[in-house]
């Protein structure tokens, strides 16, 4: 029986052993932790974002790769995800946003499920499994019982990004790469939060919600919310448009987005007798203390003419020191460039070797696009190295 071996247990990993071992060969898992899946579970804490249910070419308009990659997420989209979950016994529900959980809302009903499965197809997962190196067509494993050596037929990678470190993902298999010829991109930041200096009277609204709010930055608008907190700004709404700000667009938050700016205007401009303009504001546009905490913070003066003011309510300048600590973001681009596989993501200077995942050079926002492309890279990998191994 032929050998396959997948090195990284994290979702991708996990979905390419299962197609390995349904068409045959023999896989073993090798998992650099105690236990596989730790940001799978990690990221699940709060709630496990499956994927998006929307049309498909509104979901693959949200995956920036190249076209190879969004016809890999095309064949196991959004609809192929819920039935995947689904054929494991986790049924879904979609949320008023379009996201789609599991109804225990959990990361560990659903992996407990997918090892579950693996176990039955025979797929053999060896934890505290450091890759260290490939020596020839050995793939050379630092273990608890000294060094392991292991000769596969064929081999998928599944080692994750460079964030949370602690979970998994430290890229440090970018030199093992390096030491075989291949260069990667270098790795970026993706869906992170933001470092502001705030002045001091801020503190007082730290973890305080900011919703519901619109922002923009570049080309990328959404409606959503974020966190003020002692570190900077955070939150789904910032995921969003982290991107473009990553790579230098201003950020600008629309405070009333159900409102427009003329509508706005005409309410600034009712007399306001001795009322501050704290309360005005409060009053007329039902601005909760944040809100108008974050208006004063960024754009005092606050000008006097009702129409100039409602403008700059509609599109309030954050300034911000660039991103949180790489280590700290939910997800990185860079990495291993698609120029460096074929269709089917085996490795062209590494015959036998694929690789899928977030180790490949692709970005996408939270809302279900990361995971989905993980679970698709992992699945179309998983089957073209059963192809190519026979």
């Amino acid at each position: 029986m032929k050998q396959g071996l997948v090195i990284g247990a994290g979702p991708a990993g996990l979905m390419a052993a299962g197609e390995m071992a349904r068409a045959g060969l023999s896989v073993t898992i090798a998992e650099a932790k105690p236990s596989p899946a730790r940001k799978f579970l990690m990221a699940g804490k709060s709630g496990l974002n499956l994927t998006k249910a929307e049309p498909l070419a509104s979901f693959l308009d949200h995956i920036d790769g190249p076209d190879a990659l969004r016809k890999i997420v095309a064949d196991f989209g959004p609809d192929a995800v819920q039935d995947w979950a689904r054929s494991l016994g986790q049924e879904v529900f979609t949320g008023t946003s379009g996201r789609v959980f599991p109804r225990s809302m959990k990361a560990s009903p659903l992996l407990r499920a997918m090892l579950a499965d693996l176990a039955e197809l025979g797929v053999e997962l060896q934890r505290n499994w450091r890759w260290t190196g490939m020596r020839g067509p050995e793939m050379v494993f630092h273990t608890p019982e000294g060094e392991q050596r292991l000769i596969p037929d064929v081999t998928v990678l599944a080692l994750g990004g460079a964030s949370w470190a602690r979970l998994g993902s430290d890229g440090k298999w970018v030199s093992i790469l390096a030491e075989n010829g291949l260069s990667c991109e270098p790795f970026k930041p993706s869906n992170m939060g933001f470092v502001v200096g705030w002045s001091d009277h801020m503190a007082r609204h730290f973890g305080a919600p900011i919703k519901p709010v619109r922002v923009t930055a570049g080309e990328t608008s959404t409606l959503g919310e974020f966190v003020i907190s002692a570190r900077g700004i955070e939150g789904s709404a910032i995921y969003a448009v982290s991107r473009a700000m990553r790579d230098g667009a201003p950020l600008l938050v629309d405070l009333v987005p159900d409102r427009s700016e003329a509508d706005v205007a005409q309410r600034l401009a009712k007399p306001r007798g001795k009322t501050s303009l704290t309360n005005h504001l409060r009053k007329t546009l039902k601005l909760d203390p944040a809100k108008i905490a974050l208006l004063q913070e960024f754009a005092r003066p606050l000008p006097t003419d009702p129409a100039e003011l409602a403008a700059v309510i509609k599109a309030v300048p954050i300034r911000h020191q660039g991103p949180r600590p790489m280590d700290e973001a939910i997800s990185t681009a860079g990495g291993l460039p698609f120029t460096a596989l074929d269709d089917g993501l085996m490795i062209k200077a590494l015959p036998g070797v694929f690789a899928c995942g977030e180790m490949l050079d692709w970005d996408a926002p939270t809302g279900g696009y990361l995971l989905t492309t993980c679970l698709a890279t992992g699945r179309h990998a998983g089957r073209h190295a059963a192809e190519w191994a026979g």
